[in-house]
């Protein structure tokens, strides 16, 4: 396979999103929905709305999320939609809950461990998509960056479960809290694999290394960030996007460094990335290109 091409900045400020996704040569069609994580109440590390506005606003997108899994101030549209406003999207942006009207099942007739994604029903509203990713370290997952933004994040409720479980439909919280934990990362790659199916070349990803904890924007209480921000980077193949941050992690000589490789790997957060590749939803091998 061709190495994927993944454009890089060093310029952290709102109108490096507009040139990395213009770079890209894309023009996403008609309706476009944009995948973000809303940031948990209390998480002081999500992304915030005034950085992201410019090229949300330039793909005319509408920010899109689902309800999650577990109590929060996200886990019904009614918390969330509040939780929307409260940390302004709602301000700048129409915002969607994908699955606040129900659900809609994807296949994946080749996926490793599940061969079906359960996302809301609202997803078939749009033809394209711009998913933009925090890219930082996870408590389960080891990192997120834009496979976890495709597969948990456009999961409904009981998606977002039955990835979890790999495959236990109206999991108990035990069996949640308890689920294999590599197969949970493999079913992370074949969901996310759906998502790219069914918008078939119509959707960019942009991740942005920056406020980097261990932790991720859906803990209300999240460690503070362990690393310097690092920059931008933007791809079609987002297997060697979420490729390079890692790599950049690696490669970085930044005092929090060890703490955020340890959270990585103490996850097997890499094999998500190597389940992706093997779904073909991209590959790990890619041409850096610094802006």
């Amino acid at each position: 396979m061709e190495k994927a091409k993944v454009y890089f900045t060093r310029e952290i400020k709102k109108e490096s999103l507009v040139q990395l996704y213009d770079k890209l040569g894309v023009s996403l069609p008609g309706k476009v929905a944009v995948k973000l994580h809303s940031g948990e109440e209390g998480n002081q590390n999500y992304m915030k709305p005034e950085f992201v506005k410019d090229v949300i606003e330039h793909v005319h997108g509408t920010v899109v999320e689902c309800n999650t899994a577990y109590e929060g101030a996200r886990n019904t549209t009614e918390k969330h939609v509040e939780l929307m406003e409260k940390h302004g999207w709602s301000k700048y942006f129409t915002v969607d809950i994908l699955d606040s009207d129900g659900e809609d099942v994807l296949e994946n007739p080749n996926g490793a461990v599940i061969q079906k994604n359960i996302v809301g029903s609202k997803m078939k509203n749009y033809d394209s998509m711009l998913v933009l990713s925090h890219f930082k370290g996870h408590p389960m997952g080891g990192f997120g960056g834009a496979i976890k933004n495709l597969s948990i994040g456009l999961a409904s409720s009981e998606g977002k479960s039955y990835i979890h479980t790999s495959g236990i439909e109206h999991a108990s919280f035990d069996q949640l809290m308890n689920a294999d934990h590599d197969s949970f990362l493999r079913s992370m790659a074949d969901s996310a694999k759906t998502i790219t199916d069914f918008y078939k070349g119509k959707i960019v990803y942009i991740n942005a290394m920056v406020n980097m904890s261990v932790d991720c924007d859906c803990c209300n209480v999240a460690e503070d960030p362990c690393m310097k921000d690092i920059g931008i980077l933007a791809s079609t193949d987002p297997v060697a996007l979420d490729q390079a941050c890692i790599d950049l992690v690696y490669q970085s000589n930044d005092p929090g460094r060890d703490h955020m490789v340890e959270r990585i790997e103490s996850r097997n957060g890499l094999l998500t990335i190597e389940s992706a590749e093997k779904q073909g939803m991209g590959t790990r091998e890619y041409e850096l290109i610094e802006l």
